[in-house]
Parts: structure tokens; C-alpha cells; sequence
């Protein structure tokens, strides 16, 4: 097995690429610190058991100070190290520059940027220690201007550069840090948001439209792509798209 007594730590684990790579590292042997906000993740950590594997539930908002060190320290207690980290938390809100509140500009980098700033400063000595790895979800958007997507745009930006400022601070140290930028994922969160527009089923294929292979990636293939992430020690710094041709 690939990750064999590796300890991962996934946030946002409760559905989507999150639970998708939960289970395959679980799968590849590794012990998984599933995190979410709701208690969504605490399933997933039953169905890794459930299939033989090792894993704890975790609950919080890791874009809480508090919270992001609690959970680390939990990891920590439990298993008595941290290999991988795996920044995997964010939300979605649609908007333009003239209909994007304060406010959700706000919550969209509090949720997507100092999630990843406050989970990874916690871990840091802990997967030095170990010369382990840290891999961000970037997205598409990072790479090409969609419509209606300016702070989830701004802060996916935000998560590529910082995946590249924090591989060079530390590679001296053998820490590796890569990100990964999905296209449009058939999700929860993603039919949530096409079932709230007037016609869901045109929404829908206009989301569809957006890659040129012309359908919707699975969550099974990002977690494919975070995995080799994972493992290929000759990888820091990269950005690793997966998103059905999106940003040729």
C-alpha cells in the first residue's frame, strides 16, 4: 500500500474530493483525520472502518484559530504524527465586483485562504519532523477567468501562490508542497448550486459546456491526482490540473 502508517490530515472530508480521497488513502493504508464542518465526515470515517481501515472524526471550522490547532493537536495525541496534510476546505460563492458584498468577500477568503494558512502553520513542525507533504485544492479559476466567480477566483489565486511561496521556504527542509486544480466536479455542493438558478437543467449543461471533454469530473479522479501528489517525491511547488481540458 502506497500511504501504509502514513497520518493524513483531509479537511473538508465529508463529501466531494475530500471524501473521495478520504477513502483512497485509507484504502492505500494511511490513517485519516477526516474534518469537516457538519458532522458529514463522521460517515466517512465509519465506511473507512466499516472497509477495514483507520480514521477519526474531527468536527470544526478550520478557518478557526482555535479550532485548526485543536484539530492538529488531536491528530497528534492520536496517532503521534502528521505525514500529509491535505487543505481541501472551501466554499463557493457567486458573485461580480458590483454584486459581491463585503461580507462574502470576506467569509470566501477567511474559509478558502486562512483555513490553509492556519492549518498548515500547525502542522508545520510536525511535518517537518517527518519531511512530509502539503497539498492545497487550487481550482481551474486560478487559471482562467469564469463569469460570476470573483472572490472564489481571488482566493484560489491566492491558494496557487501560496502553495509555491511555501515549497520554496521550505525545501531545503524537505517539506513538499503541491496544489491541485480541479475543473467543475459533480459534487453536493456543486447540485446545490445549480439547483438554486431559475432552469437547473440549462445551468447545468452550461456547466457541462466549460470542459471541453464534455462532462463533469469525478471526485475519484481528483483524489487519483491528490495521491500522486502524495507519493511522487520529486514534485514540489507543482500545480497539478485536472479539469477535463478547461484550461487548454
Amino acid at each position: 500500500m502506497k500511504l501504509k502508517d502514513k497520518v493524513v490530515i483531509i479537511t473538508g472530508a465529508g463529501a466531494g474530493i475530500g471524501k473521495a480521497t478520504a477513502l483512497l488513502f485509507a484504502k492505500e493504508g494511511a490513517n485519516v483525520c477526516c474534518n469537516s464542518l457538519t458532522d458529514s465526515a463522521a460517515k466517512v470515517v465509519k465506511e473507512i472502518k466499516d472497509e477495514g481501515g483507520e480514521g477519526f472524526f474531527a468536527q470544526g471550522d478550520v478557518s478557526d484559530s482555535d479550532m485548526a490547532r485543536k484539530i492538529i493537536e488531536s491528530t497528534i495525541e492520536k496517532y503521534g504524527k502528521i505525514d500529509i496534510l491535505f487543505n481541501n476546505a472551501g466554499i463557493v460563492i457567486p458573485g461580480k465586483l458590483d454584486n459581491t458584498s463585503l461580507d462574502d468577500w470576506n467569509r470566501t477568503m477567511v474559509v478558502n485562504v486562512n483555513s490553509i494558512y492556519l492549518m498548515s502553520k500547525f502542522a508545520l513542525p510536525y511535518l517537518l519532523k517527518e519531511k512530509g507533504c502539503i497539498i492545497n485544492t487550487a481550482s481551474s479559476v486560478a487559471h482562467k477567468g469564469v463569469k460570476d466567480r470573483l472572490a472564489y477566483t481571488a482566493s484560489k489565486g491566492a491558494i496557487l501562490s501560496i502553495t509555491r511561496a511555501m515549497a520554496m521556504d521550505y525545501i531545503d527542509q524537505g517539506l513538499r508542497v503541491n496544489c491541485i486544480s480541479p475543473g467543475t466536479v459533480d459534487s453536493p455542493s456543486l447540485a446545490k448550486r445549480i439547483a438554486k438558478f431559475d432552469d437547473p437543467v440549462a445551468a447545468r449543461k452550461d456547466f457541462i459546456a466549460r470542459q471541453p471533454l464534455g462532462r463533469f469530473g469525478k471526485p475519484e479522479e481528483i483524489a487519483d491526482g491528490v495521491l500522486f501528489l502524495a507519493c511522487e517525491e520529486f514534485c514540489t511547488g507543482v500545480n497539478l490540473s485536472i479539469d477535463g481540458g478547461m484550461t487548454v
